[in-house]
């Protein structure tokens, strides 16, 4: 079980009991759906469902930037996204007005990167989806973003990702655990993707984790780890890279910043950390109090190191970043065993041979 904070860890083993209740609806859930008592609605074109069966951070966003990139230029491809946090309802169509709190970070992140793909939110994807074909009717495929839980849609190709760190065949379901899935949703999945791999797997720990997974004859099972690439400066956009001279406030509201950790113990003389709630909305007090803490670093060589998703929700301070050192650390997954070209061959034979 992957705990992320040790000093919670006997709250939520006392939680047990609750685990129970919970697995037991999920149980019913999906069994409501395998007997057809609860309906999943098919479309007549290729929907592609990026997503986990625990909560926290897989990847899951940059996979969906992995395959919009290599995509688009193929395919007139969409993401649709829930639009986590975002301060607004419904089903939205991203803009060059857009925002953060409008969209949610994760979209927003999309549409800043590809601003020639259609990005979308909806909690209700049965209804978003036809207005997103209403708006963008050239659209050739959708990316599901984080719907794989979601089964009131029955997507034709379903992409699972689960943390090396925390298999979700080691796991136990909220609160004790992180699941919110069973693990026998697995099944859905056409690809189960296993992140956050050393880059050094070896061999025979790829087997052992396959046999663990114990794949279906229609699944495959692929490794990737996440890659940091140069930082770039949150607004002018110039980038520098990270040396070991250089002391870093990391500032992050990510569900899981275990691998920037370690990258930045790594790459730099030593980091700072100011962590904030997954998908936090950053106040100008925030602003403020990330200001001072940098101050306080007395090193001549420091600067500020964010992720992607947490700096579309600093950008609205666009004016007070500007004169600080704050860098924006891109990531982006690395197949191993040279399998990349064969997972989005899967992805593209999918789409090319789709019979509506």
């Amino acid at each position: 079980m992957n705990f992320n904070f040790p000093l919670l860890r006997p709250i939520r083993m006392l939680l047990f009991p609750f685990s129970l209740i919970y697995a037991l609806i999920i149980f019913l859930r999906n069994r409501l759906y395998d007997r057809h008592v609860f309906a999943s609605t098919s479309f007549n074109m290729p929907l592609i469902c990026v997503g986990n069966l625990s909560v926290g951070g897989t990847g899951k966003s940059p996979m969906v930037e992995l395959m919009v990139k290599h995509l688009k230029g193929k395919y007139r491809i969409a993401v649709l996204s829930r639009g986590y946090k975002r301060k607004t309802k419904g089903y939205a169509l991203a803009n060059e007005r857009s925002t953060a709190l409008e969209i949610g970070d994760e979209p927003m992140q999309f549409h800043v990167k590809f601003p020639d793909v259609a990005i979308a939110v909806g909690e209700e994807r049965m209804v978003a989806i036809p207005q997103l074909l209403h708006d963008r009717p050239s659209t050739q495929a959708i990316i599901l973003d984080d719907a794989f839980q979601h089964r009131v849609i029955n997507a034709g190709l379903n992409i699972l990702l689960t943390d090396y760190n925390n298999l979700y065949t080691r796991d136990w379901f909220l609160p004790t655990g992180d699941l919110r899935d069973e693990p026998g949703s697995a099944r859905r999945a056409s690809i189960i993707v296993i992140t956050k791999c050393p880059a050094d797997l070896s061999q025979e720990e790829r087997e052992a984790l396959t046999r663990e997974i114990r794949p279906r004859e229609y699944q495959r099972v692929f490794f990737s780890t996440l890659q940091y690439e140069r930082p770039y400066h949150i607004i002018h956009r110039d980038t520098r890279a990270i040396t070991t001279d250089d002391e870093v406030l990391m500032v992050t509201g990510i569900a899981n910043p275990r691998s920037l950790k370690q990258y930045l113990l790594e790459y730099s003389r030593t980091y700072y950390e100011m962590s904030y709630s997954d998908h936090h909305i950053f106040t100008i007090d925030d602003l403020r109090e990330i200001r001072m803490k940098f101050e306080q670093v007395t090193a001549d060589n420091k600067i500020i190191i964010t992720t992607e998703k947490d700096a579309v929700r600093l950008l609205k301070f666009e004016q007070e970043l500007r004169e600080l050192p704050c860098y924006v650390l891109p990531i982006g997954h690395h197949f191993l065993f040279g399998e990349a070209q064969s997972f989005m061959d899967i992805i593209g034979n999918f789409i090319s041979t789709y019979k509506r």
